[in-house]
């Protein structure tokens, strides 16, 4: 019979094969969108959709989840995420075309959008606050280990595989994560939580929709497109009325009062920071060390690694540092270290060896751990236990559109930067359209004036054997715009992490606020675990 402090321990095991499973999830389809063009004679449109159909329903439910969770179980309504999750992977995986495949991937944002907040609101439930700093770090982890192991793990099964086993390996993480789950984690809820609030959940999910989609369109279509406008403008009069609805409701489903509470707003600042610089760099780097540094989709997951070992690095400091020093300090030293490495980013060259990205990527990383860690657990400590479901859908909610909001705001800067100083004259005009479009097209567009297009990614940034003085031209243009681009989001975000680190420092309450374990926290048995 397993004790207490054991079960916990493996049931946030089973809590972490989910969150690997949505890290794989958000990340190894972008080695895949080739193949799918090429296998199912998919359109640039289809593709977009194959990605932001999944964007677009994770977005918008994870504020209702996390409620739905509150009021009928989390364990219950977990279970049926990690369900539909594996259910839809398996169809996504069998899928005839891309209607099959953009339907999946809806399901699959649908099953990833319980399963996130609700897998966070189980940690406070389970574990007293004496472990649930290094809790959350390796709930952290799990997920941060799915983003590189993502495009490594997808070119694999690419090399070795048909195109649906990108989908078809979440489904044994499914399996294995829903069984633990029902056999280790107590089932939790709160007795008193509302009714579900069919209005504001419309609301948030259609002002949502609107926000994420016009996000999404804002780097293609360009901002001032009137359809992007549109999508913005209806977003922020929707998103509006659901604040004013909640303001009118006795039991809301996002507690506003959580926004006076200066630890909620400073920690949930300096977490979405860290969450969108992580985005940002994982948007940046895969091409960088594929069309610059000449990578394959396998050996770039490899070379992402050092940032997962930085941030676990964070994560153990953090766990050590807690106790003693408090959150604040962890935190703004957190900020600091992760401008330091983005800093160091910020010099890189094209002509830099991969050991100078492998350092400040570790840099980065222990700068992202030390922040996103004690923030989130600064988050989960100021919200009270009956609202650890609501409260956790609006922080995963607040983070995922800041970050949906980042990677857009930050694409747009560098393919402003690319396009102003990529050299295209003297190519064909399509050619010269295609290469200004992306450092990877435009490698595409050198090899044909070379190879006719029918080699690797490697040989083409090598440029082995090319007779046609535009090829080499185009290349060194190409990498040197992106290397531009690359180094100015990396200043960017880096100013951003002392700006924040600052105004964390004057405005983030100290030790005092930091919640310490009482008598009756020591053990997981919360009053509002089910037994």
């Amino acid at each position: 019979m397993l004790s207490a402090h054991t079960r916990r321990w493996w049931g946030l095991g089973a809590l972490a094969l989910a969150m690997l499973a949505l890290g794989f999830d958000m990340t190894i389809l972008n080695v895949a969108l080739t193949t799918l063009s090429q296998d199912l004679h998919a359109g640039t449109g289809a593709l977009q959709w194959i990605v932001d159909s999944y964007v677009l329903v994770f977005a918008a439910l994870l504020l209702p989840a996390g409620a739905l969770g509150d009021r009928f179980g989390r364990k219950r309504l977990l279970l049926a995420g990690l369900a539909i999750f594996g259910a839809a992977s398996l169809a996504g995986a069998y899928a005839g075309g891309t209607g099959g495949v953009i339907a999946a991937r809806a399901f699959m944002g649908v099953g990833a959008a319980i399963i996130m907040p609700l897998s966070m609101s189980m940690l406070p439930a389970i574990f007293p606050p004496a472990e649930r700093t290094r809790a959350i770090a390796l709930w952290t982890a799990s997920m941060a280990l799915g983003l590189p192991l993502g495009p490594l793990t997808g070119g694999w099964l690419l090399e070795h595989f048909w195109w649906g086993s990108i989908f078809l390996i979440n489904v044994p993480l499914a399996a294995v994560g829903g069984l633990a789950v029902a056999l280790l984690l107590p089932e939790t809820r709160d007795p008193a939580a509302p009714p579900v609030d069919g209005i504001g959940a419309l609301l948030s999910m259609a002002g949502l929709v609107a926000l994420v989609y016009g996000v999404i369109e804002g780097p293609a279509r360009g901002w001032g497109d009137p359809l992007v406008l549109g999508a913005v403008a209806a977003a922020l009069v929707l998103l509006t009325g659901f604040t004013l609805w909640e303001r009118r409701l006795a039991q809301p489903m996002v507690d506003l009062a959580l926004f006076r509470d200066r630890v909620f707003v400073w920690s949930l600042v300096a977490g979405i920071f860290a969450t969108l610089v992580m985005a940002g760099a994982l948007f940046v780097l895969p091409q960088y060390l594929q069309a610059v540094q000449g990578h394959g989709a396998f050996g770039t997951g490899l070379r992402l690694i050092p940032m997962l070992l930085g941030l676990m690095a964070g994560g153990l400091a953090t766990d050590r540092l807690t106790g003693p020093v408090g959150r604040k300090p962890i935190i703004v030293t957190g900020l600091f270290v992760l401008a330091a490495g983005l800093g160091l980013g910020a010099l890189t060259g094209t002509g830099d060896g991969y050991g100078f990205a492998a350092g400040w990527l570790s840099v980065t990383g222990a700068g992202i751990g030390l922040t996103l860690i004690p923030a989130m657990d600064a988050l989960l400590a100021s919200m009270p236990d009956d609202q650890a479901g609501r409260g956790s859908g609006l922080v995963q909610t607040l983070r995922q559109t800041g970050s949906a909001l980042g990677i857009a705001g930050l694409g747009s800067l560098v393919s402003s930067v690319y396009r102003d100083r990529i050299a295209t004259g003297g190519l064909p005009a399509e050619a010269a359209h295609a290469a200004r479009d992306s450092v990877g097209e435009a490698a595409l567009v050198a090899a044909q004036l070379c190879f006719r297009g029918d080699t690797p990614m490697s040989r083409q940034v090598a440029g082995s054997g090319c007779l046609d003085p535009r090829y080499g031209a185009l290349l060194k243009s190409a990498q040197e715009a992106y290397v531009a681009g690359m180094d100015v989001l990396l200043a960017t975000c880096a100013a951003g992490a002392l700006a924040v680190a600052a105004l964390t420092l004057l405005f983030l309450p100290g030790r005092g606020a930091d919640a310490e374990p009482g008598p009756d926290d020591r053990e997981s048995d919360h009053e509002h675990v089910v037994t």
